[in-house]
């Protein structure tokens, strides 16, 4: 029954004291990793491969960059979203592992918006569909976990007046982000947890993390056959009230093997 938790560490390095203490305390069985910021050979791979983790990486000098951690073997890697040759941003990385296609995804931001930044996102939520009715098409179970940086209603950002023209929260990215739920996947968390005000991100300024003035841009996808073995999911606050923390908190999922009765 493995546990698949998703967070953007706004860089490993950074924050790696905090991550690998997260690590020994949660014991994922699997980490979607985003924002890692550092090039493939910076990564931190033996503190984290002490703690019995093998370790797949797309990464990229001071921006971006994601990754895959796994108790198990990560077999038929790939890197980068297809549908565009010419997008060198390391936002997307997939792999197998405990029976599964896992990919850890870090979507634009899109701001300010309107503007290319914007354009961009669209572009890229528009190809991570096409893509996605690939994956369903070959009908391998898979999980897309990552920081998705849309809020997908106003029930999950704390101020929807004041957020409603930023790029996380327009139209355009909640339509796209329902048009991709809208392919039959399953969004872990909400599924489990339908009440408002419930958040995965708080800003460094004004207080936001004392005054819980959060927003839920970190989901967790599921195929309908990992819907099926859902077990639980939530979200653990706990790394985001440390020192120096990620402005993210993981997001985790727990399902039962593939093809085994949902017990």
């Amino acid at each position: 029954m493995p546990k698949i938790a998703t967070w953007n560490v706004n860089s490993i390095r950074a924050r790696l004291p905090r991550f690998l203490e997260w690590l020994s305390e949660f014991s994922p069985d699997v980490v979607l990793l985003q924002e890692i910021k550092v090039i493939n050979d910076n990564f931190p791979k033996i503190e984290i491969e002490e703690l019995g983790y093998n370790i797949v990486v797309h990464g990229q000098k001071t921006y971006n960059g994601v990754a895959i951690l796994s108790k198990e073997d990560i077999e038929e890697v790939n890197l980068g979203l297809p549908g565009d040759p010419s997008d060198e941003q390391a936002r997307y990385i997939e792999g197998i592992t405990f029976g599964i296609k896992v990919a850890s995804i870090y979507l634009p931001n899109g701001n300010p918006a309107p503007g290319e930044k914007f354009d961009y996102k669209i572009l890229w939520i528009n190809r991570l569909i096409e893509h996605t009715k690939r994956l369903l098409k070959d009908g391998y179970p898979f999980l897309l976990g990552g920081d998705y940086n849309v809020c997908p209603t106003d029930a999950d950002v704390f101020n929807p007046a004041a957020w409603a023209e930023d790029a996380l929260c327009r139209p355009e990215s909640r339509n796209r982000f329902r048009a991709l739920l809208n392919l039959g996947l399953t969004e872990a968390f909400r599924s489990k947890h339908p009440q408002p005000g419930l958040y995965s991100f708080w800003d460094y300024t004004g207080g936001a993390w004392q005054k819980d003035f959060g927003l839920r841009i970190d989901h967790i996808l599921l195929s309908p056959e990992v819907s099926d073995c859902l077990l639980d999911a939530g979200i653990d606050k706990n790394p985001r009230g440390r020192e120096k923390p990620s402005d993210h908190t993981p997001v985790w999922c727990e399902i039962s093997k593939i093809g085994m009765p949902n017990a």
